[in-house]
Order: C-alpha cells, then sequence, then structure tokens
C-alpha cells in the first residue's frame, strides 16, 4: 500500500498556552501538517473551506460559539478530535462523531495515540474510496459502512435484507444477530450493490437474492422477519422468480 499523503489540520483553542501546545505536537507528528491555528472557531471557516482540512483538534469550552456548535456547523468529512479540560462533554462529543475526546493535560504521548487513531480512519477512507490504487480488484465483494465510530467491512454475500429509516440504514446479516445501523440512504445503498445480487423490493427494503428461501404471499421470509414486496416492484420480483422456477 501507498503510503498516504499528510493529514491537513488546524487547531482552535482560545487559550494562547493549550494552542502552542497543540501546534508543537502537530510540528512533532511527521503525518500531519498544520494548515493554521486559531483562538476562535469563526475565524477558522474560511481555512478549513479553502485548504480542504481533514482534521480539527477543537477546544470545547471558548466564547461566542463553543466547540459542539461549530462541529455542527461542518462539512462531514472533516473529523474533529476535542481537546478540552471537561469531560462533562464526552458524550455528546462522540454522539457528533468525534475521532477523539482528549482531557487537558494532554501529554504527547497521548496526542500521538489519537493521531494515529486518525491516520487509520482516514486510510480506510482512501482503501474504500480509492480501491484501484492499492490493487484491489473494482469488481468488489464488499462495502465498508461507518457505525459506532469504526469503520466496519461487510461481505455482500453475508447481507440478508437492508431497511431504509430516512436518513439511517440497517443491514441484516447472516452471521449476526443485530443489525448494523449507519448514517445513509437506501437509495445510495442500492447504487452501490450489484443488481445482479440484490433487488429493491420496497420503498423502504432491499434484499440480496442468493438468500431467498420462502416467499409467502409476496412476503419474503428471513427468519421470524417477513419482508414484503410492493406494487411498484412485483413485476421484476414475478419476472426473478419465474427466471428461476423449477
Amino acid at each position: 500500500m501507498k503510503h498516504m499523503t499528510k493529514i491537513k489540520c488546524i487547531a482552535i483553542d482560545d487559550e494562547p498556552l493549550a494552542l502552542g501546545l497543540i501546534i508543537d505536537y502537530i510540528g512533532k507528528t511527521p503525518f500531519l501538517e498544520l494548515c493554521g491555528e486559531f483562538d476562535n472557531p469563526l475565524d477558522a471557516m474560511t481555512c478549513i473551506e479553502n485548504n480542504e482540512v481533514q482534521l480539527l483538534f477543537l477546544d470545547i469550552h471558548m466564547p461566542d460559539l463553543n466547540g459542539l456548535d461549530f462541529t455542527r456547523l461542518l462539512d462531514k468529512d472533516c473529523k474533529v478530535i476535542f481537546t478540552t479540560a471537561y469531560d462533562r462533554y464526552a458524550i455528546e462529543g462522540f454522539k457528533l462523531e468525534a475521532l477523539d475526546y482528549l482531557l487537558k493535560p494532554i501529554s504527547y504521548e497521548v496526542f500521538l495515540k489519537s493521531a494515529l487513531r486518525a491516520q487509520k480512519h482516514f486510510e480506510l477512507i482512501s482503501a474504500a474510496q480509492s480501491p484501484e490504487e492499492i490493487g484491489i480488484n473494482t469488481e468488489k465483494d464488499f462495502l465498508f459502512v461507518k457505525a459506532n465510530y469504526q469503520i466496519k467491512r461487510i461481505n455482500f454475500k453475508d447481507i440478508l435484507y437492508l431497511e431504509g429509516l430516512k436518513d439511517y440504514v440497517k443491514i441484516y446479516t447472516s452471521n449476526s444477530e443485530q443489525p448494523i445501523v449507519f448514517h445513509s440512504t437506501i437509495k445510495a445503498l442500492e447504487a452501490k450493490l450489484p443488481s445482479n445480487k440484490f433487488m429493491r423490493v420496497h420503498r423502504s427494503y432491499i434484499v440480496n437474492l442468493d438468500k431467498i428461501e420462502t416467499v409467502e404471499r409476496y412476503r419474503i421470509v428471513f427468519g421470524k422477519e417477513r419482508i414484503p414486496v410492493s406494487e411498484q416492484y412485483k413485476p421484476a420480483f414475478n419476472a426473478f422468480i419465474q427466471a428461476n422456477f423449477g
């Protein structure tokens, strides 16, 4: 695998000493590139947009606009590592999909572990988005999804069906009792799945055709679950059944 280019990052903290420490740590870390340093988040916005910043080391407790509110304004491709003296924001920070939450005072060892976690995250994203660059067949039989602050690989052959819930998707697999839930849409997933293996049978459901064993009155049986085939998708589903009738 090729070495990844440096991660473009900025540091934001209204405390000069804390800001200086993070800047020093970034300078010591070979795979990080400092694109800017700011004592308030609003001044950082232009830098983030113009430099395609990937990672923020962001204080939370700041005047005018705190780090949590600022994170909600960011493009989802820009990740955050919070640096704060207050542990009471940790749960909310991770709800915002922060890569890490560092409590001050921060040692370089702790900083480096967090930076390495960020590096791993961007390497996985790069691998998922550019398979041809790392020697993976573009006719892949899997996909990566981000769920529970992790990037998970899901093999197509393990998928039973997918359920769409507005801005979230649940993937039910044969090797887990619990579905994998992540932020996406059923339409976006439909475009990424091979059409010869998966079929949309309802506005909220896509099924793995290889996993269909029983159909009862236009309901596909997966264990105790019954997946409905809606009127819109019945012609295509009927054609599939007829083409494979014994």
